[in-house]
Order: structure tokens, then sequence, then C-alpha cells
């Protein structure tokens, strides 16, 4: 036997319809109550510790240029998150297959598309052979440098590119260390970013008059975010970072990349 609905009862009935229709909607997106997990590594002057140190913790240790432009894509959302410095290859594996973890600055190449979300471009980097101080290298071509043994690190964009084609890489945890292999003699070219090379150099070894020998390539940098991450999460990311960019909030920072010695 059924009975008929008051006015009060359908009044109810419609409040919850609602209710159960916004729960439905924002069904497998990461809300406010949820967190965004961000890995970067210590890339300056992309990415750096204010502190000094390879690791950091969380946002309010981390500066540079792309940890910038991240922290001001973040500021016009409203998602809970961290950021955090750990080794690259440490990175680059956790955050796969992980949902709503992301990772910075990634190198977005052909190779990688598929294999992550982007959220960018945040800036660019400039693929350059570094010799040591006082060295008589010099390249014509890429092709030139097989002859010689390159210092690189395990996942970086550009040691595994040069592996791919057949180069003698030296690989190492993080490319800290890799200036001082040139001038140990470990290795006869160093392989990274035109901006990177002389400030990790000078920063962590006292190492000045780098010699940039060949720049052969440039790729954008972004924020790369799990394919498990919802997609809502990687559009809304993206409104924020071209909001910024359009704003003004990014061309202090823009400013700094100047281009690598050729």
């Amino acid at each position: 036997m059924s009975y008929p609905m008051t006015p009060s009862m359908t009044g109810v009935r419609s409040a919850l319809l609602c209710v159960l229709a916004c729960l439905l909607i924002l069904a497998g997106r990461a809300s406010a109550s949820e967190r965004l997990y961000i890995f970067t590594e210590n890339y300056p002057p992309y990415n750096e510790t204010r502190t000094g140190k390879g690791f950091a913790h969380s946002e309010e240790d981390i500066t540079g240029i792309c940890s910038e432009m991240v922290k001001a894509m973040l500021a016009r959302v409203d998602y809970d998150y961290v950021i955090k410095m750990r080794d690259w290859s440490y990175a680059y594996s956790w955050v796969q297959g992980r949902e709503n973890h992301g990772l910075f600055c990634t190198a977005r190449t052909d190779e990688r598309e598929e294999q992550f979300q982007w959220v960018g471009p945040l800036a660019p980097i400039k693929w350059t052979l570094f010799a040591a101080p006082g060295s008589d290298i010099t390249l014509t071509s890429l092709e030139d440098a097989k002859d010689y043994r390159i210092a690189g690190y395990k996942g970086d964009v550009m040691s595994d590119y040069l592996v791919s084609q057949g180069f003698e890489v030296v690989m190492s945890v993080s490319g800290d260390v890799n200036p001082r292999r040139l001038t140990l003699g470990e290795a006869d070219l160093w392989v990274t970013d035109g901006l990177v090379g002389p400030q990790v150099a000078q920063d962590e070894h006292g190492i000045s008059d780098l010699l940039p020998v060949l720049t052969f390539r440039e790729t954008p940098m972004y924020l790369a975010f799990s394919n498990e991450t919802d997609p809502a999460v990687v559009e809304e990311l993206q409104a924020a970072l071209d909001a910024a960019r359009r704003d003004g909030e990014l061309d202090g920072l823009v400013s700094q990349t100047a281009p690598a010695a050729e």
C-alpha cells in the first residue's frame, strides 16, 4: 500500500536528489580535502633549496624558476598539496602509477608523451655538453661526441637520449657530482642544461670557467602528473598556470632563463 507524498516530503526528496547529483559530479576529482603530492629535484636555477641541501620536505625550503612558477599556479586552486625535493630517479619512478602525484621540471619529449599528463610549459632547457676548464675539446656536431665519455645521471632525459643513440654515458644517481668527474678525468664531457651546468659547478665544487662546447637541442619543461590522476585536476591546474602567465606573475621568472652559450 502506498501513501501520497506531502509537500514537505517532496521538498526533502528534491533536496536529497540535489545533494546526490552534486556528489556524483564531484566523484573522482581531487578536492580541497584530498592532497596533491608534487616532487622535484635539486636542479638550480630551476629548482633548489634555501638550505643548500639536495633534498627538502616542504615548499618553504624550495625555490627556483620552475618552483616559483608551480607555486604561483597552486596559489590559484583550492587543493591541499605538498612539494618535496628528492633524487630525480627516485621521484620519477615514485610518481608513476600513483594518483594525484606530479613531478617537475620534466622535459616533455615524444618518448615520454604517453607516460604522463602535462601542465605547462614552465621553462625551456638547452641540452648542452660541457668540458672541464682548460679543455681543448671542440665539437661541430653531436656525432663528434661519440669519441668521448659523457657524464650523466639516471632518469635524466638528456642522458637517456644519448644512451639510446649509442653514446658512452657514465651514470650517477644525481648530476651534482659530474663537474668533479670532469676535473678528475673520469669523464670528458658532461651533458646538462646550459644554465644548470655552470651554477652547479660553482656552487657545489667551486669550479668556474666550465666550457660549453655544444648545445644540440632545446625542449620545454612541464609539471608532469601520473596518468592515474583525474584529467579534470590537470585541466584546472593548466588553467591556473595560464591565468598566472596572462596576469604577468611569471614574467620576472621567465626572464631568468637566458640563452645558453652556443
